[in-house]
């Protein structure tokens, strides 16, 4: 699931981070995600990817449900869609929004 948010004075960075999900560096790409743990263990988590623009950047969302079963393929558990996931993107829109109007 992807959706989108205007820039208001925060970064994407501050705003996902704010939403309880923490910084992850793949260390074989570099790339940059976020995640947030459902309960104690590291799965089931969310997983957040975020793309940014001139006026706004965008949130990639998914849920991992378990972890990759070999580092050969990229294909893994994960629901991009269905009630789970949407429940948690209004979570993070309720809370920007909720920041966006604070400030």
């Amino acid at each position: 699931m992807v959706f989108k948010f205007p820039y208001k004075g925060f970064n994407a960075e501050t705003l996902i981070r704010r939403c309880g999900y923490g910084k992850i560096v793949d260390p074989k790409t570099g790339e940059t995600s976020y995640g947030r743990r459902m309960a104690s263990d590291l799965y089931p988590r969310f997983h957040a990817y975020i793309q940014e623009f001139e006026k706004y950047f965008e949130v990639s969302l998914h849920l991992d449900q378990k972890q990759l079963r070999s580092e050969h393929f990229k294909a893994h558990a994960g629901e991009y869609d269905g009630d789970v996931v949407e429940n948690e993107a209004r979570r993070i829109t309720g809370m920007i929004k909720s920041i966006y109007d604070a400030s």
